[in-house]
């Protein structure tokens, strides 16, 4: 039965993290932090899709996770491999919706944490610093929302130079809400 939910929860994160992803960050040119956001700003700059470039970024996460958890190595192949596809897929939707920057990364990130946040929560991730993230919050006993913020906060720092100072701001403000909601949907209560 477990298994059933893993892949359930899969599906409907990797939907929700698509949604999010191509309603309401790529419409403002904002990004997420991790392997996400770098996939972001290489689509912003050269046009890659970004689902292909997230494969492509997370292998030595996968490799590290292997190596470290495997118990978690297949459920973020399998999470990577169906977000990354609802993101390509999805991308139509990049021209749907017309809501300002803050609305965009509040909703935005809210929706992209939800699926992050049920994905961990049943053993699954999109294989990114999401992976990368629950090893070191399990490690460390650290608040996973933290190193989420953290670490996705990095991301966007290197972004800083590419972006213009509001998309800046408002990717601080996308990745915040994604952490704080990855937090609030993955606890156990």
């Amino acid at each position: 039965m477990f298994i059933f939910q893993k892949f359930i929860a899969t599906i409907i994160g990797s939907l929700l993290l698509g949604i999010g992803v191509n309603g309401f960050l790529v419409p403002n040119h904002l990004i997420d932090g991790g392997i996400l956001g770098i996939a972001l700003i290489l689509h912003y700059f050269y046009h890659f899709q970004t689902g292909m470039t997230m494969i492509a970024l997370s292998a030595p996460i996968c490799v590290l996770s292997i190596l470290s958890e495997k118990s978690y190595f297949l459920s973020s192949l399998q999470g990577l491999l169906v977000s990354s596809l609802f993101i390509d897929l999805l991308s139509p939707l990049r021209h749907q919706f017309i809501i300002s920057k803050l609305g965009s990364a509040l909703i935005g990130g809210v929706i992209i944490g939800t699926g992050v946040g049920l994905m961990l929560r049943y053993k699954s991730s999109t294989g990114g610093t999401d992976l990368l993230a629950k090893i070191i919050s399990g490690r460390f006993s650290l608040n996973l929302a933290l190193v989420i913020i953290l670490i996705d906060g990095i991301i966007v720092l290197a972004g800083f130079s590419i972006l213009k100072t509001d998309s800046f701001l408002y990717s601080c403000v996308a990745i915040t809400t994604v952490g704080i909601t990855t937090f609030l949907i993955e606890k156990k209560y």
